[in-house]
């Protein structure tokens, strides 16, 4: 009979955890951008723009199509802290998210106590010395604050955005992490190509140099031809000497990275020999970027935010506790669970604040704080907007950049061989050859850093669009 009661009672309890809930009714904000991206000269049209691929269906894997970058990601993802930290995060987050989610229910919990007292006769009642004994055995509920104005319910969905928020930071750290470490890649092939570029060049001007010297030897040339070309061999010598050093730092920058030493099979010799990365969209319209992992963060942080207010409204209210216990006692052991030995008990509390000032300013600060997060996320959405139209300026004229500098390395290499050809037939002084080969080698690293620029800027879009964390 006691433990129907007791089942009765924990029921009824149960009942009352389908209570009102205090927090703001959540509706997403408006997108504080334009629906469409920017058009204009810098951009694609919108057909060509159609005829790809938007990151969210494509994974990295798919997208990075040559094996020396999807070796670097793939390592990268095993090996790299970073990541491993905000995985570690994210299992920490479900963990307290745990904990919160199970003050919805009681905790049940059995206890055996055995008391023994003895009281001397100066003392008993009795007048003669006594030894008492006690035996209880309890299953009971302590202090269980039943959620009839979803405090509770509102500190677990809290707890839950919480916990949502960082998984979309782990994400958002994932697509970080593979677009640094192919920018890492990148920029030491870029590196290896200047160097290469560099020697080529030291090598011609050495070859220079000693022509003019026998030149001079014989009286063809003046000093300060001889000098003006030793300049140019001096000024390669040390662009190797950079570039080595530079591509010293980009390895360290990718093993860190990568969180291994990058074997040197696995680089391309230069950038266009790396196979071409699949293409993207851009998205229409830009509601796109709602699903970039950083934005679903700040949304999880906005409803956590959004929650707190309703756990702070419902601290305002009563708070209804239930503790209760059955069981059985006796004084000897052997009767502990005889007939008439069983035990209950029943404390319903409840807590009304009449004046408590700190619940008022902690229902204040939730107000404010949900104001700050919804700042954030309006933040969020309109720099990933900023992000992604940059990205699409460069997407949109570095094919023409190319095309202008490789029709200007072109040009230059024409009059750099006719101003030699000049030069050794004496019709021009050594000044016209070395103004050329200045253009013509400045021309070269410029072609270069454009083809980085347009790889990289293809990286950059796919992970601004919310792409690549698959």
């Amino acid at each position: 009979m006691i433990m129907k009661r007791f089942v009765t009672l924990v029921f009824i309890a149960m009942i009352l955890l389908s209570g009102c809930s205090m927090a703001p009714e959540y509706h997403r904000p408006d997108a504080p951008i334009p629906q469409s991206w920017p058009e204009g000269e810098a951009y694609l049209d919108m057909a060509t723009r159609d005829n790809m691929m938007a990151p969210p269906t494509l994974k990295w894997d798919v997208f990075f199509t040559d094996p020396g970058l999807q070796w670097v990601i793939q390592t990268a993802l095993n090996n790299n802290r970073d990541l491993r930290l905000a995985i570690l995060n994210v299992e920490k987050a479900a963990a307290l998210y745990g904990i919160q989610k199970a003050e919805l229910f009681p905790s049940v919990n059995a206890s055996a106590v055995m008391a023994s007292q003895r009281v001397p006769a100066d003392l008993s009642r009795s007048g003669a010395a006594t030894t008492s004994e006690e035996y209880i055995v309890n299953l009971g509920i302590a202090s269980w604050e039943i959620d009839f104005f979803g405090r509770i319910r509102s500190l677990k969905d809290s707890a839950l955005e919480n916990y949502l928020a960082t998984d979309e930071a782990r994400r958002s750290t994932q697509i970080l992490l593979i677009s640094a470490a192919v920018t890492a890649y990148l920029n030491l092939v870029a590196d290896h190509e200047y160097r290469n570029l560099a020697k080529t060049t030291l090598q011609t001007q050495k070859d220079v140099y000693e022509l003019i010297r026998r030149r001079y030897a014989v009286g063809l040339t003046t000093d300060l031809d001889l000098n003006r070309a030793k300049t140019q061999v001096d000024a390669a010598r040390g662009d190797v000497v950079r570039f080595t050093q530079r591509i010293a730092q980009d390895e360290n920058a990718l093993n860190l990275l990568v969180g291994s030493v990058a074997p040197m099979n696995v680089l391309s010799v230069e950038l266009s020999g790396i196979q071409g990365l699949h293409a993207v969209s851009s998205g229409i319209p830009s509601e796109i970027l709602l699903n970039r992992p950083d934005i679903q963060a700040a949304e999880h942080r906005l409803k956590a935010a959004n929650a707190s207010i309703g756990a702070a409204r419902a601290s305002l209210f009563p708070r209804i506790a239930l503790t209760t216990s059955v069981g059985t006692a006796s004084s000897d052991l052997t009767g502990l669970f005889g007939s008439g030995s069983g035990t209950w008990s029943f404390v319903p509390q409840i807590v009304m604040p009449i004046f408590d000032a700190r619940l008022w300013s902690a229902y204040d600060a939730a107000r404010i704080e949900s104001e700050i997060a919804l700042t954030q996320y309006e933040k969020a959405i309109q720099t990933a907007f900023r992000e992604v139209a940059d990205a699409l300026a460069v997407y949109g004229t570095v094919d023409q950049q190319l095309s202008a500098q490789e029709s200007l390395v072109n040009a230059v290499e024409t009059i750099y061989r006719h101003s030699q050809a000049r030069y050794t037939k004496g019709i021009d002084s050594y000044l016209s050859v070395l103004d050329a080969q200045r253009s013509l080698y400045s021309a070269r690293q410029v072609l270069v850093g454009l083809r980085l620029a347009k790889i990289a800027n293809e990286v950059r879009l796919y992970a601004v669009l919310g792409g690549g964390d698959e």
